[in-house]
């Protein structure tokens, strides 16, 4: 097992490995609990190798209890280690929904100490997993102060992230969306030198004039594909903002983006309503009403249980042509 990519560089679970091998090695005070992370390699082989290296003290396997991986984190956490907690699916962080909310996000503010761990694991619809496998979590805890949520899209912010995470003080949630994990086309180089992305920046993806569209994780490539084939087609200049982090939010570049080109598209993929989308239009609403040219539009999954069977989860999920046309739409306001 080694950090090195191959000769066609690294996917994004190749540079989330990365990312936990270098802090592995750069701190023994970093280590990775779970279900099956250690002889198997996690349930998407992400911590694949790791075993191997750092011996079972270091990569520690756990029984089905997300609950008793929550809570050995934070109790690790507050000895001075640094865990990483990886949940098999990101739907199961329900389980250590309490511990999340009540404990690591308050711990500091009760006189305890900050929780310095990573939550993570993957997250996100597409890929047929189900309604029990599929789920979009960011807003089951942005209503919580004391956590910070991030969500990469590419492999490059993926590690850099990762690294940020692992050296903050306070608890991180680190949602990996599981279709972009082997993605042929988010394979880059990655720096041979250390490296981080700071933690509540969002990043432009895509210059544009004419119109933005504001997203984060799988969505991002969705926005960008529609952004392409509206130069294309219409000769439209989309810009596009990846978030990267949900909490905290990266206003400055919201509101710039904003100011920029005076339309805006929401796009995200966890379900409309209680999504993220009513608190960036909030935000917009309330700090750059006066810069808008036409109403905010929205786009979402629709409020339902992710579908397994592919057509409907296919219906259930924002679409390419969803995306394009309410881009014409705001376009022509």
């Amino acid at each position: 097992m080694t950090a090195k990519q191959s000769e066609k560089g690294s996917n994004m679970l190749e540079a989330i490995r990365a990312g936990i091998f270098e802090a592995m090695t750069a701190d023994e005070s970093v280590f990775v609990i779970g279900e099956d992370v250690g002889r198997y390699g996690g349930a998407f082989k992400v911590t694949e190798g790791l075993l191997d290296k750092f011996g079972d003290e270091r990569v520690v396997d756990t029984p089905i209890s997300e609950g008793a991986i929550v809570g050995a984190a934070c109790g690790a956490a507050l000895m001075g280690m640094k865990p990483i907690a990886e949940f098999q699916f990101i739907d199961f962080i329900s389980c250590g929904f309490d511990m999340l909310t009540n404990y690591a996000a308050k711990s500091r503010y009760r006189g305890c100490g900050g929780i310095g761990a990573v939550f993570r694991g993957p997250c996100g619809s597409g890929v047929r997993g189900g309604p029990f496998h599929s789920l979009n979590a960011e807003s089951f805890f942005l209503n919580t102060a004391g956590l910070k949520i991030v969500e990469p899209s590419t492999a490059y912010d993926a590690k850099g992230l990762l690294k940020s995470a692992i050296n903050d003080p306070d608890p991180v949630l680190f949602f990996e969306h599981k279709k972009l994990y082997r993605m042929p086309r988010l394979r880059e180089e990655l720096p041979e030198e250390d490296y981080t992305v700071p933690i509540g920046k969002a990043r432009v993806a895509r210059e544009g004039k004419d119109l933005s569209i504001i997203t984060f994780g799988a969505q991002t490539l969705n926005a960008l594909d529609a952004a392409e084939k509206l130069e294309k087609e219409d000769g439209l200049n989309v810009e596009v903002i990846d978030l990267r982090t949900l909490a905290p939010l990266d206003k400055e570049a919201i509101i710039t983006t904003v100011k920029k080109t005076n339309k805006v598209l929401i796009l995200h993929e966890a379900s409309l309503t209680g999504g993220i989308g009513g608190e960036l239009s909030a935000i917009i609403a309330e700090e750059a009403f006066e810069w808008l040219d036409a109403p905010i539009i929205r786009i979402a999954s629709i409020d339902s249980p992710v579908p397994f069977a592919p057509q409907m989860e296919d219906y259930y999920l924002p679409s390419l042509d969803e995306i394009i046309d309410a881009c014409r739409k705001l376009a022509n306001y």
